[in-house]
């Protein structure tokens, strides 16, 4: 019998991929994310200021660590930010606790509180008679002791920086050459200081103390009214790092001192800078390639020198 020979069917599978992998859904999910992103951000900008500030506190801290902020604990070490809504705040919460102090409002014309470019500012404004110092001294009366220790229980609280002023109106001193205005007004506010610590102000909250004498008068016009004579207790506004406000004076002595310095003119070179450095085979080189003038050029030089140049005239006729 003839072997019939044995017949081999060989199938191919063909495989797709599972639809090229799956890559194209990698593709989509980056192009979701973004439209994503694309369409928060639009929304923000079309937020009020609130929303967009939450929103922006959460990225910055989703942990909430901001919170422990100025204290012992681990937080990042910033404080917290008072801006002019939270300094409107302040501003109501000390009203009310000087009302609370003074219900009759026998002070009201003693005290006044602005929010300017560097913080709260806190005017202890000074009578004819002497409000919160004895005339003429450094010594504090029982009214100031009180009103600092309600200010001084409210400030104590917030992480801002706080600077104090002390200034006179320009009655001059009676003592002459031994103690004048600024001795006085540095003096009242070292003083104001002294009481603030010594009442709940941190001892590292205090920025500055600075006597002006009256060379910031609150009326310029009355140079002698009573109501130059004050202290003024600035609340400044806290920054990232702690860094404070810089003051407009400061803002504007440096931009001053940025253009002064832009428009100066450059130093003159000397001309006989290069002689001088040059060596002697510069010199040389220099002098064996310069012509030399006939006598009759010189002659004609000197006499021109002579005419345009008065000191040179005496020695031109000797």
């Amino acid at each position: 019998m003839s072997e019939t020979p044995e017949i081999i069917v060989i199938k191919k599978k063909h495989n797709h991929g599972g639809h090229h992998g799956g890559a194209w859904k990698v593709a989509y999910a980056d192009f979701v994310t973004a439209m994503m992103a694309l369409f928060i951000v639009l929304w923000l900008m079309n937020t009020s200021k609130p929303v967009q500030e939450a929103v922006g506190g959460y990225f910055r801290d989703p942990h909430g660590l901001a919170k422990q902020a100025g204290t012992d604990k681990n937080g990042p070490g910033d404080f917290t930010k008072l801006k002019k809504e939270d300094m409107h705040k302040l501003k109501e919460q000390l009203l009310q606790s000087i009302h609370r102090l003074d219900p009759l409002d026998k002070l009201k014309n003693q005290i006044e509180i602005t929010i300017t470019q560097e913080g709260l500012r806190i005017e202890l404004m000074e009578s004819a008679k002497g409000t919160f110092f004895q005339l003429g001294s450094a010594k504090p009366t029982p009214a100031l002791t009180e009103i600092l220790q309600v200010l001084s229980g409210e400030l104590g609280k917030l992480p801002n920086k706080i600077s104090i002023e002390g200034h006179t109106d320009s009655t001059p001193y009676s003592v002459a050459h031994t103690y004048d205005n600024w001795d006085l007004s540095s003096d009242r506010a070292n003083e104001a200081r002294r009481l603030m610590q010594a009442q709940g102000v941190r001892p590292n909250q205090i920025s500055q103390v600075r006597g002006f004498a009256d060379q910031r008068l609150r009326l310029p016009l009355q140079p002698q009214n009573p109501s130059n004579r004050r202290i003024s207790l600035i609340v400044q506004y806290q920054v990232i790092d702690g860094s404070e406000v810089a003051s407009p004076e400061l803002l504007k002595i440096q931009q001053q001192q940025t253009k002064s310095a832009a428009a100066a003119p450059a130093a003159p070179v000397s001309q006989n800078a290069p002689a001088s450095k040059a060596g002697p085979a510069a010199q040389t080189s220099v002098s064996a390639q310069a012509p030399k003038a006939s006598p009759n050029t010189q002659v004609s030089q000197n006499t021109q020198t002579a005419k345009s140049s008065p000191a040179a005239m005496p020695i031109a006729k000797k």
